[in-house]
């Protein structure tokens, strides 16, 4: 009897602490990665803020603002960072009273959020988009590499301890925080636009009279990107990169023969999807790659090393009608050319990842409660236990 009255008592906190996700919910996101910049956190927090709004929700997402102390990233100059902005969250959420926090990254403007939070014992989930360690090793001298990546971990997982759920995209990136001790870790998976991207026609104006087969790069132009790798392959054809970022001057000074298209988005961005033949993924160090999805809506076949992203979404044979992984990226890239046509297959597995279903999993995290309040939870069970 006394074990039934317990439950029965936990039973109703329980159910008191649940949300009503029939009401409207007002979800603020703090973000350092946000306009004008155009990158897998961008629009990954786009799509998702639309399917939100679609389902009812109230959504604002809070980048850095031109205050006179926002500077520019160093060697990223279309990044802005924030700082003491404090004060401006602190009015944003007296004015806003929003129902969710989520600080989408680890930039000053989410420390910045994350200690207002802490100092208003706000509850808020955090998410993890960017392998900062594996990013700022690929920058240091060999010798400072496992003293950087230690460092920017310890770093990581004390931003991310006050959390109530840590968002991660895939398994492989569950598993390496888990292995550097980060702890309430979820999945929140990514999508794609299967009717923005799609299959076309092969003629558009860019590509005519190039040499095929079309080999096409879309991403951030930078050292981490591992794009040397993508540039040097002994193919014939035409190498077609999409994107901006530190390293395009030098990159295009140094390879003459390929073709540095910028930055695109939309349907523009899809079109050139489209009419490639080959999508080259040489990046081992993203924790996703949406772009991977992107190109297999687009029907195009996919050449990958294997690093978490392009292992997490082919794994277990999905996509091996159209999708090679290999260390060497020649060989990957020569097998994939060698693979049949397979568009329509491509394309049923992009499908199969919905900015929908990704916002389900998105919207059911935001509920985890921060792990103070966990704690004063299990000390109020303990003495609800001791009094019966």
């Amino acid at each position: 009897m006394q074990r039934w009255r317990q439950n029965c008592i936990i039973a109703q906190v329980k159910k008191a602490l649940t949300i009503n996700y029939l009401k409207s919910l007002k979800i603020l996101i703090i973000s350092d990665a946000w306009g004008p910049q155009i990158n897998g956190v961008v629009r990954t927090l786009q799509a998702t803020a639309a399917e939100l709004v679609s389902m009812g929700h109230e959504v604002r997402i809070a980048g850095p603002q031109e205050k006179p102390f926002t500077f520019a990233a160093p060697s990223y100059p279309e990044i802005r960072l924030e700082f003491f902005a404090r004060p401006r969250l602190r009015q944003m959420l007296r004015d806003w009273q929003p129902d969710f926090i989520h600080v989408a990254t680890e930039g000053p403007l989410g420390w910045a959020m994350r200690g207002v939070c802490l100092r208003q014992r706000r509850p808020f989930t955090t998410s993890y988009h960017t392998r900062f360690p594996e990013y700022l090793a690929a920058r240091a001298p060999r010798f400072l590499r496992p003293t950087i990546r230690s460092l920017t971990y310890a770093i990581l997982r004390r931003f991310h301890a006050p959390a109530g759920a840590v968002m991660v995209a895939t398994p492989s990136i569950e598993n390496e925080l888990r292995a550097h001790h980060f702890h309430r870790l979820v999945r929140w998976s990514r999508g794609v636009d299967t009717d923005l991207f799609r299959p076309g026609g092969k003629d558009i104006p860019v590509y005519a009279g190039l040499p095929r087969p079309i080999l096409l790069y879309v991403g951030r132009v930078s050292v981490e990107k591992n794009l040397r790798d993508f540039l040097n392959l002994r193919k014939a054809g035409s190498k077609i990169v999409i994107g901006d970022g530190p390293d395009l001057a030098p990159l295009r000074a140094e390879f003459p023969q390929a073709h540095f298209l910028g930055s695109m988005s939309g349907d523009p961005l899809a079109r050139h999807y489209a009419a490639a033949d080959l999508f080259v993924f040489p990046s081992t160090t993203d924790t996703f790659g949406l772009v991977l999805l992107e190109a297999a809506a687009a029907g195009l076949r996919v050449a990958a090393k294997p690093a978490p992203g392009p292992v997490d979404l082919f794994a277990s044979g999905a996509g091996e009608n159209f999708a090679v992984l290999d260390d060497d990226l020649q060989k990957a890239v020569d097998r994939a050319l060698a693979l049949p046509d397979q568009a329509q297959g491509a394309r049923d597995f992009a499908a199969g990842y919905s900015w929908s279903a990704c916002t389900r999993q998105f919207l059911a995290h935001l509920q985890a409660p921060s792990p103070q309040a966990t704690r004063r939870l299990a000390r109020w069970y303990r003495r609800i236990g001791e009094g019966i």
